[in-house]
């Protein structure tokens, strides 16, 4: 007797899970969920300065994050944007970098030493200005 009521229980405890399913509705929220992709709407700037010596620095710009990455000969700088300097000045403990009104300077900070910089050219105008 025991071994048929362990028997019913175990068929009944088989059938009841195997009679379970998703409804229809949840199957189609899990397929929108899939569906959706994730766009990530970062400003990023990307810009090229060369330096009177012939050396390139590339800056990547995100504004949307406030971080900066800096590449000089092959090396890789990540930086935060200061609040505190002027104009765009990004910081990590052992670099800092700075575009102030177009003049571009890559340093380390703890031995004050200039690795990088650039100045603006000034825009020469092909008009002429006559004069009376």
């Amino acid at each position: 007797m025991k071994n048929i009521f362990r028997i019913i229980t175990i068929i009944l405890v088989f059938a009841l899970t195997a009679c379970r399913h998703q409804s229809k509705e949840e199957e189609v929220n899990l397929q929108n969920l899939n569906d959706r992709e994730t766009v990530v709407d970062d400003k990023i700037t990307k810009n090229v300065f060369t330096d009177a010596y012939g050396d390139k620095l590339e800056v990547t710009l995100n504004e949307t994050k406030n971080t900066i990455i800096v590449r000089l000969d092959g090396k890789t700088y990540e930086m935060r944007k200061s609040d505190e300097l002027p104009e765009y000045t990004a910081t990590n403990p052992d670099y800092q970098y700075s575009d102030i009104r177009g003049e571009v300077t890559f340093l380390r900070k703890g031995y004050n030493m200039v690795l990088f910089h650039h100045k603006k050219d000034k825009q020469v105008s092909n008009t002429k200005m006559a004069s009376y």
